[in-house]
């Protein structure tokens, strides 16, 4: 881990297009604003682990509740010529 130490308006760079910058500074919290394009995501690292988690038990019903075969069988009803 890096360990940077920066005061009141001072900022630090990542990459080419993101940068950080200590807006205010009160007691024991640091507000800090982040400025990146708006194709890159930035969250709250509890944000962030919340939405991992939800997309991660999406992912799992969806292949739980869909098999192979399941799918082919309703599709092979479906195609069936109707009398």
């Amino acid at each position: 881990m890096l360990v940077l130490t920066r005061r009141l308006n001072q900022s630090i760079k990542i990459g080419d297009d993101v940068e950080i910058t200590v807006i205010e500074v009160r007691g024991d919290q640091v507000r800090l604003g982040v400025s990146a394009p708006r194709d890159v995501a930035v969250h709250r690292k509890e944000v962030y682990l919340q939405i991992q988690q939800e997309n991660q038990a999406a992912a799992q019903a969806s292949t739980s509740e869909v098999s192979l075969d399941a799918l082919t069988q309703a599709l092979s009803g479906a195609l069936k010529p109707q009398k």
